[in-house]
Formats: C-alpha cells, sequence, structure tokens
C-alpha cells in the first residue's frame, strides 16, 4: 500500500507529524493513518512496521488535507452509538493516543496527566462537512435496525419453534427472495455473546436478550435479521453452563455452526483456553464425518438451486483481555493465526473442516469493549464469497430441518464418550448387534433414507439369532449375489404339493435365477450339506427391530398345521380331490423305475377305461402299468422284480402268465432295489397317514405354540386385535399375520397375499396395513 510522495503531497498536513517515531524519530511529516496500529505514520515508518507478517493485514489510509484522526480509547464514547467514530480534538504527547472533548476530560483532567504536552488538531470546514455526512448514514442504518426483533428459532430440546419456510421468512422479516449469509457466535456461558451480537450488527440495541443475573439469559437457539449486512444472526447458548440435557444441546451447536457461513468463538477470558480449541477441533471433525454427507444429500433431495457447501464455515475468534496482552504481541515476528495453529496441533486437533480461522483481539483498559475491529473484519469475510455464497432463506429453514430430522433423538449417556465435545455418540445411529454388540456406524436415523444398519467389523454367529444368510453359488460365480431363503417348498409348487414335497423331501432352497438348487433329503442317503455345494453362508448382524436372519425354514412347523386344517376342510368340502394328488406325487417319488408315473396314466391299461378325478390308480407289481381297481383285483408273489415270496397287486393279464418268469436281469433288480424298499416304506406310511386323515379331528392348540414361527408374537400376549383394537374372546377368534407376525381379528386380516420374505410363496393371511405395502413382502 505503500508509495513513494509526490513533492507536491508533502506540506499538506503541516500539523500532523509521524506518531509512531519507529524509523523516523518523529521528524517526519505524516503520510498515513493505521486504524489498527492507532497512530499516523510516515512513508518510512509504514513501510518497516507493515513488513512484518502479522501486522501486513492492517487497514491504512493515505491522508488528505486537514486529516483529522479518531480517538483512540472510546471511538464512540458515552452512550454515543459504536458506529459513529469520534474524531480527536488532541493529541497527548506523552501517552501517544488520540482524544476527543469527552475522553480529554475523563482521563486527562486531574492527577499526573493533566499536565502531559498535547497537540491540539483543527477541523476543517471539509473535514466537518464529511463527519456530516458519515453522521447521516449511520443514522440512515441505525433506523433500519430499529424494529428488529429476535425469535425462538430451536428451543433446548432440540425442537424447531418455526413450522415451515413461511413461518421462518415471516419471524426474520426479511424478503423470500432475498440472499442472506448466516452468522452465529458460540462461547462460555457469561462471557458476553448476546451483547456482542447486539453491539457489532445492531448499534447497542437490546435485540438479543442480556441479563445481569448468574442464569443464562439465552437458553435455545435465536435468530435476528440485520438489514444492514443483509445477514441471518443467530445467538446460540453458552457452553459449560448448567443444563440437564447436556448432549442435546451440545449437538445443537453444531447444527446451528453447520448452517453458519461465519462464526464467532467469544472469549473472555485472559488467556486462551483448551476448551476453546477442543470446542473447533471437535467441530470440525464432527462436520467432515457427519454433516459433510448430509449437507450433500439435502441439496439433492430439496432439489436446491443453490448448493450447500460442505467446505465449514469462517471463524473468527474474539478475543478480549483486561490484564494481559493480546495473542502474538509477545511475538511481533509471527502473526496470531499461526500460533493459533500451533495450540491446535498440541491438542492433537485439526480444524480442517473450516474454511479459514482468524484472530481478531481487543483489550479493554476501560468499558465499554471496543467492538469496531470485529466489525470491519466481519464485513470483509462477508463480502467473500468465493467459498461461501448467499442464499434464500428459504435454503437456510430446508438445511436446518434436514440436519433436525436426521440428527435427533436421545443420546444414552451409558455410552457417552465424555472426553469430546461432539463425541460419535451424539450422531450415530445407536442400534447394537445383538449377536456380536457391534454399534451400528451410520448417522442417527438412516432408515428413513432407506438405508440399511451397517457395523465396521464383521459379525459371530448366534444359535438364539441364527444369523447364517446364503447366496447362490453359481450367480455368485457369474458375477451375482443372490440371496436364497430355506423354506418349506417351491414357489412353482401348490399348497398340497408343497407340503407333501417338504413332508417327504424336506427343506427346499430357490434361486429366483436358478430355480431350485437344493433339497434337503433329496437321496434316501449321502445327502450333502447345502454349504458345500450349492450356496455361500455369510455371517450377518441381527439388528434390533430386524429379523432378515429369521427368513428359513422356521415357519414349516405352522405350514404342517395350515396343511393339516386346510386337509380337514378339503376333506369335507372338496371330496377327495387334494389328498388324491398329494398321494399320486407320493407313489411317483417312491416308485421303482419300470412303473408308469401317475401323470402319464390317463386310463386303464387294459379297459381303456378314463380315470376321474377320484378314481384310484392302481400299479400293476409285475408290469408296472396303470389299472383299475377292477383290472388289478388278483395278488401274487412277484420275487422277480424284487417283491419277494408274499402276494402283491398285479393286472389280470400278469396273474394268467404267472407261471412265466419275467426276463428281469440281476443288474437292473439291484438297481430297483433301493426303490422297492421305499415304496414298501412309503406304503406302510401311506396307510398310517390314512389313519390320521380320518382322525383329522386331533387337538392341534396343544402344539400351536411349538408350530409358532419366531417372528410370531405369542398367542398368550395378543388381547386386542393389533388394528381395530377389538378385545379377543371365544368368538372372536385371533390370526397372525404371515408378514409382520402381529394379532388381528378376521375382518382385519382377510386379504391373502404371497410373503416370499417369510418363505410363504403362495397366497396366505396377512393384515390389513402389511396388504397395503407395494412390491414383494
Amino acid at each position: 500500500m505503500s508509495a513513494q510522495t509526490s513533492p507536491a503531497e508533502k506540506g499538506l498536513n503541516p500539523g500532523l507529524m509521524c506518531q509512531e517515531s519507529y524509523a523516523c524519530s518523529g521528524t517526519d511529516e505524516a503520510v498515513f493513518e493505521c486504524d489498527e496500529c492507532c497512530s499516523l505514520q510516515c512513508l518510512r515508518c509504514e513501510e518497516e512496521l507493515h513488513r512484518q507478517e502479522r501486522l501486513r493485514n492492517h487497514e491504512r489510509i493515505r491522508l488528505k488535507a486537514g486529516h483529522v484522526p479518531y480517538c483512540d480509547p472510546c471511538k464512540g464514547p458515552n452512550g454515543h452509538s459504536p458506529g459513529v467514530r469520534q474524531r480527536a480534538a488532541v493529541r497527548c504527547q506523552t501517552c501517544k493516543i488520540n482524544l476527543c472533548v469527552e475522553c480529554q476530560k475523563r482521563t486527562h483532567s486531574g492527577g499526573n496527566k493533566r499536565r502531559h504536552p498535547i497537540t491540539v488538531y483543527h477541523v476543517s470546514k471539509v473535514q466537518e462537512s464529511l463527519e456530516g455526512e458519515e453522521m447521516d448514514e449511520e443514522t440512515k442504518r441505525k433506523k433500519m435496525t430499529e424494529r428488529v426483533v429476535s425469535f425462538l428459532l430451536v428451543d433446548e430440546n432440540e425442537e424447531i419453534q418455526v413450522t415451515n419456510e413461511e413461518d421462518f421468512i415471516r419471524k426474520l422479516d426479511c424478503k423470500p427472495d432475498q440472499h442472506l449469509k448466516v452468522v452465529s457466535i458460540f462461547g462460555n456461558t457469561g462471557d458476553g455473546k448476546s451483547h456482542t451480537l447486539n453491539h457489532t450488527f445492531f448499534y447497542g440495541r437490546e435485540v438479543f436478550k442480556t441479563s445481569p443475573a448468574q442464569e443464562s439469559c439465552t437458553v435455545g437457539v435465536w435468530a435476528a435479521y440485520d438489514p444492514v449486512n443483509k445477514v441471518a444472526v443467530i445467538d446460540t447458548e453458552g457452553l459449560l453452563g448448567a443444563t440437564v440435557n447436556l448432549s442435546q444441546r451440545t449437538r445443537l451447536l453444531l447444527k446451528v455452526l453447520a448452517i453458519s457461513d461465519l462464526v464467532i468463538y467469544r472469549t473472555h477470558a485472559d488467556r486462551l483456553h483448551n476448551d476453546l480449541f477442543k470446542f473447533l477441533g471437535d467441530a470440525s471433525e464432527a462436520y467432515l464425518k457427519h454433516f459433510t454427507k448430509e449437507l450433500k444429500a439435502t441439496t439433492a433431495r430439496c432439489g436446491l438451486d443453490v448448493p450447500l457447501s460442505t467446505l465449514g464455515p469462517a471463524v473468527i475468534i474474539f478475543h478480549e483481555t483486561v490484564h494481559t496482552q493480546l495473542l502474538g504481541s509477545d511475538h511481533p515476528s509471527e502473526a496470531p493465526e499461526k500460533l493459533i495453529q500451533d495450540r491446535f496441533r498440541k491438542l492433537g486437533r485439526f480444524p480442517e473442516a473450516f474454511s479459514s480461522i482468524h484472530y481478531k483481539g481487543t483489550r479493554t483498559y476501560n468499558p465499554p469493549t471496543d467492538f469496531s475491529g470485529l466489525r470491519r473484519a466481519l464485513e470483509q469475510l462477508l463480502e467473500n464469497n468465493t467459498t461461501r455464497s448467499p442464499r434464500h432463506p428459504g435454503v437456510i429453514f430446508k438445511a436446518l430441518k434436514a440436519l433436525s430430522d436426521r440428527f435427533s433423538g436421545e443420546i444414552p449417556d451409558d455410552q457417552m464418550a465424555h472426553s469430546s465435545f461432539f463425541p460419535d455418540e451424539y450422531f450415530t445411529c445407536s442400534s447394537i448387534c445383538l449377536s456380536c454388540g457391534a454399534g451400528c456406524k451410520n448417522s442417527m436415523n438412516h432408515g428413513k433414507e432407506g438405508v440399511p444398519h451397517e457395523a465396521k467389523t464383521r459379525c459371530s454367529y448366534s444359535h438364539q439369532y441364527d444369523n447364517r444368510v446364503y447366496t447362490c453359488k453359481a450367480c455368485y460365480e457369474r458375477g451375482k449375489e443372490v440371496s436364497v431363503v430355506p423354506k418349506t417348498s417351491a414357489s412353482t409348487d401348490s399348497p398340497w404339493m408343497g407340503l407333501a414335497k417338504y413332508a417327504w423331501s424336506g427343506y427346499v432352497i430357490e434361486c429366483p435365477n436358478c430355480g431350485v438348487v437344493y433339497r434337503s433329503r433329496q437321496y434316501w442317503f449321502g445327502n450333502q450339506d447345502p454349504v458345500d455345494t450349492v450356496v455361500r453362508t455369510e455371517i450377518v448382524h441381527a439388528w434390533p427391530g430386524t429379523d432378515a436372519f429369521l427368513k428359513d425354514n422356521n415357519n414349516a412347523a405352522q405350514r404342517l398345521l395350515d396343511g393339516m386344517n386346510f386337509m380337514a376342510q378339503s376333506v369335507s368340502e372338496l371330496s377327495l380331490g387334494p389328498t388324491k394328488a398329494v398321494t399320486s406325487w407320493l407313489t411317483d417319488q417312491i416308485a421303482p423305475a419300470y412303473w408308469r408315473p401317475n401323470s402319464q396314466i390317463l386310463s386303464c391299461s387294459q379297459c381303456a377305461t378314463s380315470f376321474k378325478d377320484n378314481d384310484t390308480k392302481h400299479h400293476c407289481r409285475a408290469c408296472g402299468e396303470g389299472f383299475c381297481d377292477s383290472c388289478s383285483s388278483k395278488t401274487r408273489p412277484v420275487p422277480e422284480r424284487g417283491w419277494g415270496p408274499a402276494p402283491v397287486r398285479v393286472c389280470d393279464n400278469c396273474y394268467d402268465a404267472r407261471n412265466v418268469q419275467l426276463d428281469v436281469t440281476e443288474v437292473q433288480a439291484d438297481d430297483e432295489g433301493g426303490t422297492l424298499i421305499a415304496r414298501k416304506v412309503g406304503e406302510a406310511v401311506q396307510n398310517t397317514l390314512g389313519a390320521v386323515v380320518t382322525a383329522i379331528d386331533i387337538p392341534l392348540g396343544l402344539v400351536k405354540d411349538a408350530a409358532r414361527p419366531a417372528y410370531w408374537v405369542p398367542d398368550h400376549e395378543i388381547l386386542h386385535c393389533h388394528n381395530c383394537r377389538k378385545e379377543f374372546s371365544v368368538k372372536l377368534s385371533k390370526h397372525h399375520c404371515r408378514a409382520c407376525g402381529q394379532g388381528f381379528c378376521d375382518e382385519c386380516s382377510h386379504d391373502r397375499r404371497a410373503v416370499p420374505s417369510r418363505g410363504w410363496d403362495h397366497p396366505v393371511r396377512v393384515c390389513f396395513n402389511c396388504n397395503k405395502k407395494p412390491g414383494d413382502l
């Protein structure tokens, strides 16, 4: 800023000499005024002084004819507005300060200072005119802020106190299309945060409440609009105060910090304490870890035309001292900001989230506090739009609302890390894996976005939760990961056939791409474990409130009970049709290889009579063809087919040819030995089942609890319908929804729908609410 002074400029201010005496011994004429050095400076002193790193950014102006400097100690004393800066009347040569008339009377009217030599400034007409213009401009600005009032934005329980964007704009008293920035203030309770905002933005008016009482005068978060600087000003509750919900209120501060463009950290301590650096360092870490992602998501979700910056706000540390020097005064070669960075480093805190950190100090020898330096620093940073640009007030509200919705809820004190101002527990999901005890690493309320729980560590298997899932090995080798669920029947099987196959062949594993890949009892012996053959296994976390790990064949027993009830109804209502279908399938499963399958037998092989649905088909044990009862009523031993010496059913033709030995090879008989044994066992099983079916009225209630799937609510706990709240009685039966497992009356659960996630591939009873859900259940 310095330059060579032309000869014409010399002599413009013959009464103003250099007040620094840094390079010239006070003999040269003053050319510059440095407001932060509080002195007039000659060309040489200005160059030498501001060559230093810590003084390089000082604001200085070139003097004009008739220039009179400002008063140093007051800059608006005794009721004057801080924005109206008084010109000096004299300069004390001993104290080396400029004094207005009021300050001269107050500080130099008695004692030894009365004898100090002074230099009188002569105010010119031009200067009086300039001062008048400044007074008029300041009066206009002061008048603009006369109607400003603050309002409660968020209470101490983290609940927003404005209903919507329109209400926020109305209370802020600004135009909806006005572009704003947000300035917020933080600091310990009692350090004068509200007082600082009132004097920095509102010319001393008590827009934000102040009080001399011990209790904190600011509870929650308050906001007001500064029409002069066009900023939303936010006042916050102090740190280290007496509060009940300390965790929630501290988390609230970070949400305010996240929507701010400029943050003031106010401290009234004579020396900067570690809590300042810990607060800002922890806030930076929490901002990067939890808030950056959410601000990006808010921009995309709300369709904002102005992106929310993922870089944190600029920070001004406003430090007021009384008895100690300001930071950097004893290290002239180092800027205060460098000393602050060194303090952060020593404490292991790294405020890398903030776009910049500035130090602005003021030493108060006599009240009131000088806020002019803070005001100028704020104005300079607010004009900088390189990293954070102003936005509509509606965008500010949307960002605060999104952060409040995401980071809300109670914080468990028993798991709190009190070594940090903003521990992860303030912002991360509180769910704990039931199997291994690991915590979810995602942010709070992530389920609203459809994001599942995740943990940093792998889980361990627990028999209690059976948290093992299968994926199809064939699909995995083709680059796909398809989950498969062990269940009682394939999706292509009818309820009757599925029940019969489950009773005979065990549970089934079915892949949507590959079909049925495994049956647990597919062979009579030598069945391999599915993990060794067709599926990959993975241990997953068992999170509270979710039951994805229960998607196995736990409903098999209930399916069996449902099937028995259905069988009893079918016998009485539909004759023997379903029973015949099951019998035919069972026969094919255990029949010898030379038997013709039931599905291919449409008519009697001898008399050609067509079979109806309820007609019984008989196989000749000798030739294996299908016959009606009258054409296969005879019996004789068929040892050549492996049936031994006992008489078995044969057709009339084979009975007549009983003296003719069938040409059956020995190898063929060996191959069929296993199936013949299966057939004999199967016939005994069918005879037993037939006896059970005839006496179907067995007390099913005795085994209902044993058959209940794990996710079903036990019957004894169901007293009312989960939907209509009707009380269950003998006349009002209780029914379980196959999707959610809650108990309902018949009216609230009369819908039928497949629930493949629970292993029900065919329509089963579901409640009214589950039936409304889109997609597969």
